[in-house]
């Protein structure tokens, strides 16, 4: 692990989130039941190909045959129709929630065979499936190949506004008379939090928790037909969410993130010429008490000293301030795991 840190010094990056500091809208916490994207897949050619297709390949060819057979072509003794200027790919695509007919949605489509390149290619009309095998949408135009900032993958590429929806999807939420909200981070405090919030908005106990993640809704009277009122009133509702307490290291790049509650319990800790202690009380408060450098006769001791109730990141901050390296501040923190002085969860990446 320490191989990353041998000839580049990596800043360690304390990105503290405070989660009751601020308040967030449901809406960007929790799902809608039953509103959400769903997956779309098909099969398809491209053509007009500069010479960089597929050539000789056996499902190429069966595909080719079958679509000119479709389009009125007779091949009657036709065996071989290697080109290099056909393609074929895969087609991948979502499809929005509430998604009408005449909606148009962006392609993705992938080379499954030796094709070089599908630059400047033209999809051909295919359709696309969802999950149940049913078809959803057609895809057809241009294809537009893009660049991932470094080199352009050139068998990867885009249809913008290539999909055509077939099918409308979603049922009438006007009607409902219950709706279910689903945490994106279940939490029994959140839940609970959220279910107060909604009820206070509502006046009325109209919400309840059934755990963690899911919230139910009653339509209250007033809102009776009215699903997407009621929706957007509770989407705007603020709660301040709760969190488990967690420090999460990414060994690669050196970086420490956790949340504001992580809490060291007393210990001593030795490494290197690094001494760290945490003490059940100082007499300068809370916190960081104080950064010193004890000197021996032959080589120069760090000390940090902190009290009962320090959080990792007195310690981060701390060590930060002596130039300890990246490499070093996730030692330690793991060993402070693995003495069970830290409160709350290591997360290594």
């Amino acid at each position: 692990m320490m191989k990353y840190f041998k000839y580049i010094y990596l800043f360690v990056v304390l990105i503290a989130v405070c989660f009751d500091a601020s308040a967030a809208r449901i809406k960007d916490i929790a799902n809608i039941r039953g509103v959400r994207s769903n997956q779309l897949v098909g099969y398809g050619l491209i053509v007009g190909l500069n010479g960089t297709g597929d050539g000789s390949s056996k499902y190429t060819q069966l595909s080719t045959k079958r679509m000119l057979t479709k389009l009125g072509v007779d091949l009657t003794g036709v065996e071989e129709m290697s080109s290099n200027n056909i393609a074929a790919v895969i087609l991948t695509a979502d499809l929005p929630a509430f998604a009408k007919s005449g909606n148009k949605i962006d392609i993705v489509v992938n080379a499954i065979g030796g094709a070089k390149s599908l630059k400047g290619g033209t999809l051909v009309q295919a359709p696309l499936r969802g999950a149940d095998q049913k078809v959803y949408a057609v895809a057809q135009g241009s294809v537009v190949i893009g660049s991932n900032g470094k080199a352009v993958i050139e068998t990867v590429g885009r249809v913008p506004n290539g999909g055509l929806i077939e099918r409308d999807v979603g049922d009438d939420f006007t009607k409902r008379k219950l709706y279910r909200l689903t945490l994106n981070n279940p939490d029994f405090t959140t839940s609970a939090r959220i279910v107060k919030s909604i009820n206070l908005e509502l006046g009325g106990k109209y919400a309840s928790a059934l755990d963690a993640s899911t919230i139910d809704i009653v339509a209250p009277p007033n809102y009776e037909n009215k699903g997407v009122e009621l929706l957007a009133t509770v989407e705007r509702v603020q709660v301040y969410p709760d969190n488990k307490a967690k420090v999460i290291i990414n060994e690669k790049t050196g970086t420490v993130v956790m949340g504001d509650r992580v809490e060291i319990s007393p210990i001593v800790i030795s490494h290197g010429d690094l001494s760290i202690q945490v003490a059940p009380e100082l007499p300068k408060g809370r916190g960081l008490a104080s950064v010193s450098r004890q000197k021996n006769t032959k080589e120069e001791h760090r000390v940090f000293h902190l009290d009962k109730g320090s959080k990792v990141g007195d310690v981060v901050k701390a060590m930060n301030k002596l130039g300890v390296t990246p490499g070093d501040l996730i030692t330690i923190l793991q060993n402070i795991k693995a003495a069970g002085a830290l409160q709350g969860d290591l997360v290594i990446l």
